[in-house]
């Protein structure tokens, strides 16, 4: 054989290798916006579980880039994309499902109370710190991340809601010790982009409420739901064998920073006083 010819019977050598195999690129499946519809969804109590139970096949992803797979692994991973797809929906929703009153800008800085209201009402979502329940930490501070709302998006009520499990090892961390540390940075929105501020930036507000974590009593109850659900709908969804059920926080401090120069401690009666509209 010419040398000039053996770089090409290399590379047929290695299509007929290659004829078995697939090259798939291997990243986080994401769901399209036209594949999630919780209202069309069977998240029944009988199938939820049953979709959260593999986790690892759930959401794993191959961070190593690029793999190459045999015919029947890729079988397998289309499968497991496929419950991806379903399991999926038990924490996604269309965009559109929430509605959007546009947020009027930020108050003036020297309104401490009126911000603070502001970004309790505008944060969908913020960092709760506690007292830790955990072997090896116990005693220690101990951060999660939950989902919150003071209201519908045209209710503001300063009082924060929060829908949790008792598997959360927050809610065990709660049950030994009540009181815990709300905090909200005004980066989660659009306005420290906009304003390149860092979100360590003094100007770039955030707040911090203070005070005990109790469950909503029933004659609240509806009003939680609403104020839960209007804002994250997703949650209607989640199985019911995780027990959910509604706790809110009853304020003892409201700690701000929204500009150079030091941190407010917001009056409590000037802080439920406050709109944030």
């Amino acid at each position: 054989m010419r040398p000039r010819c053996f770089p090409l019977a290399l590379f047929a050598c290695l299509l007929c290798l290659g004829q078995s195999y697939t090259l798939r690129s291997s990243v986080s499946w994401v769901v399209s916006s036209n594949d999630v519809d919780v209202d069309d969804a069977d998240l029944s109590e009988e199938v939820a579980p049953a979709l959260l139970v593999d986790g690892a096949g759930l959401w794993k992803a191959n961070v190593l880039g690029d793999s190459i797979e045999a015919p029947r692994e890729q079988a397998k991973a289309e499968g497991d994309a496929a419950a991806a797809r379903q399991s999926s929906r038990l924490f996604s929703y269309r965009i559109e499902k929430v509605k959007k009153a546009g947020s009027s800008a930020p108050p003036p800085h020297q309104e401490t109370a009126r911000t603070a209201r502001y970004i309790a009402h505008y944060s969908d979502w913020g960092h709760l710190a506690t007292i830790s329940t955990l072997d090896k930490i116990k005693g220690l501070p101990f951060g999660n991340i939950f989902s919150v709302s003071d209201g519908p998006l045209d209710n503001s009520t300063g009082v924060i809601y929060f829908y949790v499990t008792p598997m959360d090892n927050t809610v065990a961390d709660l049950k030994s010790n009540p009181y815990a540390s709300l905090t909200f940075s005004e980066a989660e929105g659009e306005f420290c982009r906009q304003m390149m501020y860092d979100p360590e930036d003094p100007r770039c507000a955030r707040l911090t409420l203070t005070g005990k974590m109790v469950e909503v009593l029933p004659e609240e109850l509806a009003f939680a739901k609403e104020a839960m659900f209007s804002r994250h709908p997703v949650m209607a969804k989640w199985p019911v064998g995780h027990k959910w059920f509604f706790m809110k926080m009853d304020l003892v401090q409201v700690w701000l920073q929204d500009w150079i120069g030091g941190v407010s401690l917001v009056p409590v009666e000037d802080y439920f006083k406050a709109t944030p509209f």
